[in-house]
């Protein structure tokens, strides 16, 4: 087997520099990026905790309410290689900065909104916002950090969509039924406001660099690695999502717990999203396939588990945080594979596809998910998430087996 099986199959290996990395890693920037990450998921995912009060006051079912994080995602879908596309001539940083703007003003459209359509419309916004920002955020780390450095910084980058997902969740259930969903937008936009300011003072120039146009972002994604790797990751969000969208009614109708079991149900799952992005930090300078095989693996049995003892208070409990976890580590595991061994030449080129995967995923989720709820019931949704998941898992595993055979 040749050393480039053995990296992907075993260690990350180190690459060469690229002429546009800094020596000295920019911290300060990286932690900007964080905060980003941070703000994003946060406002994505708002609906999902305050699903029901949100529903009945905009006077839709929970089923139509879910389809808010739909649309964000088809926006994003389209946005990630749009944006990418035609703003490949400008500074990145000014993409960033143009991006938060659009998603303060999401926000505070959402806190206002009167009906589901003005309600959708800021959730479109949030949408582009999304699609521009993660397209580029994985290239922007490898440009502001060396590349042995690159696990640990794209880690920090992460870290704010795993604190998000334990600041998020509880916090917007417990905020939303004390002073109504409505104050959670509000909060989230004082949140993207504290962000740009910190943004603006420490990204430094960042020029743009080569960005294939979409006849070659196409040809990148016939290629087999990056088509089994945005494969995994149809599979894994959709899975994901299908059932995370509804995952309060949930708690709330089978193990039937109150808002404030729920609110720290959230919180474990969010401490358990974490310490996955850790783990995987750290797995990935070890086994590459490992972190990117094995969480598939561990969601598809939380959801058996929620199937099977979900009525369970601490069953469930317990499932749900193994599904943070696992989920944690899914993002630094497949953007690694993408940015350091798909693609490596093309890491924006990289980022684009996986954040158009991503979003499409979520979309799917979230459209089967609210169809399962509405025409089925709620345990369906997490039926669909263990076979998508297991089937990444899968996927990944054939993959992997493929690439050290043929090349062995």
């Amino acid at each position: 087997m040749t050393d480039s099986a053995t990296g992907f199959m075993g260690a990350v290996l180190h690459e060469p520099e690229r002429p546009d990395q800094r020596s000295d890693p920019a911290w300060g920037a990286v932690v900007s990026l964080a905060l980003g990450t941070f703000g994003l998921v946060a406002a994505e995912f708002l609906p999902a905790s305050v699903l029901t009060p949100l529903a009945h006051d905009l006077g839709v079912t929970e089923g139509a309410a879910g389809q808010t994080m739909t649309a964000t995602a088809i926006a994003a879908a389209i946005s990630a290689p749009t944006m990418a596309i035609i703003t490949k001539r400008l500074d990145r940083r000014i993409i960033l900065w143009a991006m938060m703007l659009l998603q303060i003003l999401s926000n505070v459209l959402a806190e206002f909104a009167w009906s589901l359509s003005v309600f959708l419309t800021a959730r479109v916004g949030l949408g582009i916002a999304l699609g521009g920002f993660w397209s580029i955020s994985a290239s922007l780390a490898r440009r502001l950090v060396p590349n042995h450095l690159l696990p640990r910084a794209m880690s920090i980058i992460l870290t704010g969509g795993s604190v998000a997902v334990i600041c998020a969740p509880p916090i917007g259930a417990y905020v939303g039924d004390i002073w109504g969903w409505r104050a959670d937008f509000m909060i989230a936009a004082v949140v993207n406001a504290i962000t740009l300011l910190v943004q603006v003072a420490t990204l430094p120039t960042l020029p743009p660099v080569e960005m294939a146009g979409l006849r070659n972002l196409l040809y990148f994604a016939k290629k087999p690695m990056i088509k089994g790797a945005l494969l995994a990751v149809l599979l894994v969000g959709s899975g994901h999502y299908a059932s995370f969208t509804y995952i309060r009614a949930f708690l709330e109708k089978i193990p039937a717990l109150d808002i404030e079991t729920i609110s720290l149900v959230l919180f474990a799952a969010g401490i358990g999203g974490f310490f996955g992005n850790l783990a995987a930090a750290f797995g990935v300078k070890h086994s590459l396939a490992a972190v990117v095989a094995v969480p598939p693996l561990l969601m598809g049995t939380a959801a058996v588990s929620l199937l099977m003892v979900g009525a369970s208070a601490s069953a469930s409990a317990m499932a749900v945080a193994v599904w943070g976890f696992a989920y944690g580590a899914v993002p630094v595991g497949i953007q690694t594979w993408m940015v350091l061994r798909a693609i490596p030449e093309q890491a924006e080129s990289a980022g684009v596809l996986m954040t158009a995967a991503f979003q499409v995923a979520i979309a799917v989720g979230a459209i089967l998910g609210g169809l399962l709820v509405n025409n089925v019931d709620l345990a369906s949704v997490f039926t669909y998430s263990a076979i998508a998941t297991f089937l990444a898992a899968l996927t990944i595993f054939l993959l992997v087996t493929k690439r050290a055979t043929y090349i062995a």
